[in-house]
């Protein structure tokens, strides 16, 4: 039993060590005088089991293990610029908040007058 408590610990420890304001709340993108900031929606599960028990014919034994698993979605982004701040939503996940924010530069782009070189 001492092991799986330990390795309780253990598992624990290094899920707080994980979870972090700069794990919720990506990095800032700046572009073109605004900034993007990812927010993000992160879930997890685990489990622990052991046991111990006495076969007549095989001795004494003991047993246990764990189990568990996670998942990260981006879930907004926040937008500063000259107007104030704005949330904008992300729906279908990853793939959706890189068009988000191609978007947003798009957008950022086309309002842009055009620099000549």
């Amino acid at each position: 039993m001492k092991d799986i408590d330990n390795l309780f610990g253990k598992a624990i420890g290094e899920i707080e060590r994980m979870l972090n304001t700069k794990t919720v709340v990506g990095d800032p993108i700046t572009l073109d005088g605004k900034t993007l900031i990812p927010l993000i929606s992160i879930g997890f599960g685990f489990g622990v089991g052991a046991g111990e028990g006495n076969d007549p014919k095989k001795g004494a034994g003991s047993g246990g293990g764990t189990g568990g698993g996670g998942g990260v979605k981006p879930v907004a982004v926040i937008v500063v610029d000259k107007d104030g701040v704005r949330v904008e939503p992300v729906k279908g996940g990853a793939a959706s908040l890189l068009e988000k924010v191609a978007d947003v530069a798009g957008k950022f782009a086309q309002a842009k007058p055009a620099e000549k070189v």
